[in-house]
């Protein structure tokens, strides 16, 4: 009888240690707004989580309301342009809270990390789109953005999202990046150029496992100052599989022999 509970337990072991892990979300719907409302980070807190990730924020009013990182809205006027539409994602089709990002002065592009950087996970991946503002300002062109194409529509414009993996230190992974065209202009026919305007599904699974991601925004529009294409993006539902820890096997292993030790003591 005792071979056989050994037996159980080692195959409990390799069971456990093969078993896929459960696929989580990080949705934003876990944070509560008003109606057609956002938050910015005015409270000072420094950021918030949703779904097990952790998502930094800065936010300054010294010179008036200023903030980078990552905020989240539930607005919906896809038509707002300007500064006012930052916190508006293009795609009429979800009516949830979703995530906003911006890449500013200090703390450079946004980040999220799989339980505030103390575990790893594998990203599955999440759904883009553009921000009203974006959108429109690569559309029409604004006071400090050009119109993407040009007047003739032949110009080889782009605007890029690249996720970026990080390690346990906060840095990025070499080999560990997934990008994607918010707008592209870049083929020959005109009728291939597209600004995203709708959620569009990502697949970030050749990320593999890191502890979390930093989101690069990048265009082929920039001057002495950097990038003019306003430095915004929306993100939702980034579903990711958490990483097992090492000891959670022992774990298993230490019930089954708890259950060979009770075995042993009752035929006592």
């Amino acid at each position: 009888m005792m071979k056989r509970y050994l037996s159980m337990l080692v195959l409990g072991m390799f069971l456990l240690a093969g078993l896929p892990a459960m696929a989580a979300v990080s949705g934003f719907d876990d944070l509560s707004l008003d109606a057609e409302s956002y938050w910015n980070g005015s409270d000072g807190s420094g950021g918030f989580s949703s779904g097990g990730v952790v998502y930094a924020n800065y936010y300054d009013n010294t010179w008036g309301p200023y903030w980078e990182g990552w905020a989240y809205s539930n607005r919906k006027d896809i038509y707002t342009e300007g500064p006012d539409g930052q916190y508006t994602a293009m795609g009429v089709n979800r009516d949830n809270i979703y995530g906003v990002g911006y890449q500013g002065w200090t703390l450079g592009s946004p980040k999220a990390t799989f339980g505030g950087g103390s575990t790893s996970a594998e990203p599955l991946g999440a759904y883009f789109t553009n921000v009203a503002y974006t959108y429109w300002s690569m559309t029409d062109g604004d006071a400090f953005a050009k119109k993407f194409g040009g007047e003739d529509g032949t110009d080889p414009d782009w605007f890029m999202l690249t996720v970026q993996g990080l390690d346990a230190a906060g840095n990025p992974m070499e080999g560990s990046a997934v990008d994607f065209y918010l707008a592209d202009f870049r083929s020959e026919n005109d009728y291939e150029d597209y600004i995203v305007s709708s959620w569009t599904w990502v697949d970030l699974s050749a990320l593999g496992e890191v502890y979390g991601l930093e989101f690069e925004l990048s265009s082929s529009d920039t001057g002495d100052w950097g990038m003019n294409t306003p430095a915004y993006f929306a993100m939702d539902d980034l579903v990711y599989a958490p990483v097992p820890l090492p000891g959670a096997a022992w774990l298993l292993g230490s019930g089954l022999l708890g259950l060979v030790a009770l075995k042993r003591t009752r035929r006592s």
